[in-house]
C-alpha cells in the first residue's frame, strides 16, 4: 500500500490566532505562519503496472475568504481543509487548477431536469439570456433551477455546472467531482480560452462550526467512463444498485385529466401487456389541487383511491402515486387557509413556477409543515396502501441557504443551500419508511443514495423538441431530445447513485408527433440505459401485433454488451447471440 502525500502550504498573516494549526507541521517566522498538513489518499499499486513516476501531479490555487494557498492535485482524494476561527462567516470559498480543454466537455446541470449534453470548445451555455425581465418576472422562469444564484455569462467556451463534470477525449476521461456537497454546492466553472477550472463553493454567507473548514471535497480520475464513475462512488462509500422496473404512468396521455373511468380502464389494458410486480403509476390530477394531499378530488374519484389501489394490486401490480411535497399552489386549501406555512423572501412567498396556478415553496422549518407531510405519508402508505411515490418538483424546498430571507441582517445562515436539500431529502427518506422513492425535479448530487429512482432528465415531449419559441426559455423546458441527451450524459449514475429513470417512452400511434424511428429510438434508450421504464400510452388495446412491441422491448432489457457512441449517439448491444446497432434519428452535432 503506497501513501499519497497531498503537501498543503497554508500562510496565516501575522497578528491572527495561531490556535488553528492543523495536523503535521508548523513552521514559524516573523512575517507568517505556515501551516502543513497531509491529505490522505490512498492508492493499492500493483508492481510492475505503474511507471515510476506514480502519481500525476497537478498544483491547485485557492481562496478562502481573505487567506490565499496552493497544494499538490492528484489523482484520487483531495481534501483542502482549511484552519478558521470558530463561527467565521465565508464570503469566498474557491480554488482554479488549469485544465486542458478536451474535444468533449459535460457539465452536470443544477437538477434533473436541466439539459446538460457535451460542450464542444465554441459552444456555449445560453440561460436565460434574452428572454425579457418581464416575462421572467411573470412566469417565475428563473426559479426553475440555479439562474436566481448563478450569473450565466452567455459567452463562448464557458460552461459551468454543479457537483461534477469530465472532458472527455475519444474514450479516456478526465473526471473532477465533489466527495461531499453538505457545506455548498461544488461549483464547476471551466474558460476553455484560458484552459482555467475554477471551483466555488456556494456557501456565502454561512458560518464556520468549528475552527476547520472542508472548504473542498475533491475527487480526481482518468480512465474509461466505467472506471472513473466507479473510483468516484467508491470514493462516496455509495453503491445505490436498484432493480429494473417497468409499467405504466397516466400523465403523458391523460394529463390532469384523469378519473376514476379512465384509470380502471388503462389498469384493464395494463393486465394483457405486463407482468406481476411491474408498476401501475397514478401521476398529477388526483388531488383536488396541487399541495392538497390529504383528501381526493372526489368529482374524478368518486370512491376515492382505496378501491384503485386495491384492483391495482388484484391485478398483480405494485401501486405509484405522484406527489410534490415541498409545494402547493394558489388555488390549494394550504394556500389559502396557512399562508404562515410559506417560505418567504423579502417579505414575499417563493413562487417556484407557473405550473398550474403558479406554485409556491412550503418552509421545511416550520413544525405544521413536517407534522402535516407526516400524515400525509402516513395516509397515503398506511391508509391507502401505495407501494412507490413519484415526488416531483423537489428543488422547491431549498432555493437559498436556511435563513437567508433576503437581508443581509440575516447572514450567517443556518446551513448552506446544498445542506438545507439534503435535509429535505432525508426527511422524505423517513418519511417513507423503507417504501421506494422516485425523485424528480431535484438537485441531482443531493439525491445520490438517498432516493431509490431518479430522473435524469426533462419531461419528454409528444413532439421531438417543441415550438422554436419554446426552445428560448430555460434549460429545463419540455423536450423528448433534450430528454434523451441526459439519459445519454448521465448513465454513468445508473446503478450508482439510484436507478435512472429517463422519463416514459411512447409506442402509440394516436396523439403524438413523433415519428416511428424517433419513437423507436427513445423506446430504446429508454430500456438500455435507464431502471425504470414506464408508457404512458392509452392502454386500451386489442391488437396483438402492439401489445407485442411492449413485450419485444421489455425483452431488450436481457442485452448484452451494451454500449454507446456518445458522438453520433449509435447504440450497439447483443441480444440472443446476435450483434444489433440501433441509429440515432436525426443527425448528431459534431
Amino acid at each position: 500500500m503506497v501513501l499519497r502525500n497531498n503537501n498543503f502550504n497554508y500562510s496565516e498573516a501575522a497578528g491572527a490566532s495561531q490556535s488553528t494549526v492543523f495536523l503535521c507541521g508548523l513552521r514559524r517566522s516573523k512575517k507568517a505562519v505556515h501551516v502543513c498538513f497531509v491529505l490522505n489518499s490512498y492508492e493499492e499499486l500493483v508492481p510492475g503496472t505503474v511507471p515510476d513516476e506514480r502519481v500525476k501531479t497537478m498544483e491547485i490555487s485557492w481562496r478562502v475568504n481573505d487567506r490565499t494557498g496552493t497544494q499538490n492535485f492528484v489523482p484520487g482524494i483531495n481534501r483542502l481543509h482549511i484552519p478558521v476561527e470558530q463561527g467565521e462567516i465565508f464570503s469566498c470559498v474557491e480554488a482554479e487548477l488549469s485544465v486542458p480543454a478536451s474535444p468533449k466537455m459535460f457539465f452536470n446541470g443544477y437538477q434533473t431536469w436541466t439539459h446538460c449534453p457535451e460542450y464542444s470548445f465554441n459552444d456555449k451555455i445560453r440561460g436565460l439570456n434574452g428572454i425579457p425581465r418581464l416575462a421572467i418576472h411573470l412566469f417565475a422562469l428563473d426559479r426553475f433551477a440555479d439562474y436566481h444564484f448563478y450569473n450565466y455569462p452567455n459567452q463562448t467556451g464557458i460552461f459551468h455546472g454543479f457537483s461534477y463534470c469530465y472532458f472527455r477525449d475519444g474514450d479516456k476521461y478526465r473526471l473532477y467531482a465533489s466527495l461531499d456537497e453538505t457545506p455548498g454546492y461544488t461549483i464547476f466553472t471551466y474558460d476553455a480560452n484560458t484552459g482555467r477550472l475554477k471551483f466555488e463553493r456556494d456557501c456565502r454567507g454561512t458560518a464556520s462550526e468549528g475552527t476547520m473548514f472542508p472548504a473542498f471535497e475533491l475527487f480526481y480520475a482518468e480512465g474509461s467512463d466505467r472506471e472513473v464513475f466507479d473510483q468516484w462512488f467508491d470514493a462516496m462509500g455509495i453503491h445505490n444498485q436498484m432493480p429494473f422496473i417497468k409499467g405504466y404512468s397516466s400523465w403523458y396521455n391523460h394529463y390532469q385529466r384523469i378519473n376514476e373511468k379512465k384509470i380502471i380502464s388503462d389498469l384493464d389494458g395494463a393486465r394483457k401487456i405486463f407482468d406481476a410486480g411491474d408498476l401501475f403509476q397514478i401521476d398529477d390530477g388526483w388531488e383536488p389541487f396541487v399541495g392538497d394531499w390529504l383528501s381526493v378530488n372526489r368529482k374524478k374519484f368518486p370512491n376515492g383511491l382505496e378501491p384503485i389501489v386495491r384492483s391495482i394490486h388484484e391485478a398483480g401490480f405494485r401501486a405509484g402515486l405522484w406527489l410534490a411535497p415541498f409545494v402547493c399552489e394558489k388555488r390549494s386549501a394550504i394556500y389559502k387557509e396557512h399562508p404562515d406555512w410559506l417560505l418567504r423572501y423579502r417579505g414575499k412567498t417563493w413562487k417556484n413556477g407557473p405550473n398550474w396556478s403558479g406554485h409556491y415553496s412550503l418552509d421545511i422549518d416550520k413544525p405544521e409543515v413536517i407534522d402535516y407531510l407526516t400524515r400525509v405519508f402516513s395516509r397515503v402508505f398506511d391508509e391507502w396502501d401505495v407501494d412507490l411515490v413519484k415526488l416531483d418538483f423537489l428543488y422547491a424546498a431549498a432555493p437559498f441557504a436556511t435563513g437567508d430571507h433576503g437581508n443581509e441582517s440575516d447572514i450567517p445562515y443556518a446551513e448552506s443551500r446544498a445542506a438545507r436539500m439534503i435535509r429535505a431529502l432525508k426527511l422524505l427518506r423517513e418519511l417513507c419508511k423503507g417504501k421506494l422513492i422516485l425523485g424528480c425535479g431535484v438537485p441531482v448530487m443531493p439525491a445520490f443514495g438517498l432516493v431509490d429512482y431518479c430522473r435524469v432528465g426533462c419531461d419528454v415531449g409528444l413532439d421531438w423538441d417543441d415550438l422554436y419559441i419554446m426552445r428560448m426559455i430555460h434549460r429545463e423546458r419540455v423536450s423528448t431530445r433534450q430528454s434523451i441527451d441526459n439519459t445519454v450524459f448521465r448513465r454513468q449514475l445508473n446503478g450508482r447513485a439510484y436507478g435512472n429513470d429517463p422519463d416514459v417512452y411512447f409506442l402509440r400511434d394516436n396523439n403524438i408527433s413523433l415519428s416511428p424511428d424517433e419513437k423507436k429510438y427513445h423506446a430504446a434508450v429508454n430500456t438500455l440505459f435507464g431502471s425504470v421504464l414506464l408508457t404512458s400510452d392509452g392502454l386500451d388495446i386489442s391488437d396483438e401485433s402492439k401489445i407485442a412491441q411492449y413485450r419485444q422491448l421489455a425483452y431488450l432489457k436481457n442485452a448484452a454488451d451494451v454500449s454507446i457512441d456518445p458522438d453520433t449517439f449509435e447504440i450497439s448491444y447483443t441480444l440472443d447471440g446476435k450483434s444489433c446497432k440501433i441509429s440515432y434519428p436525426h443527425k448528431r452535432k459534431n
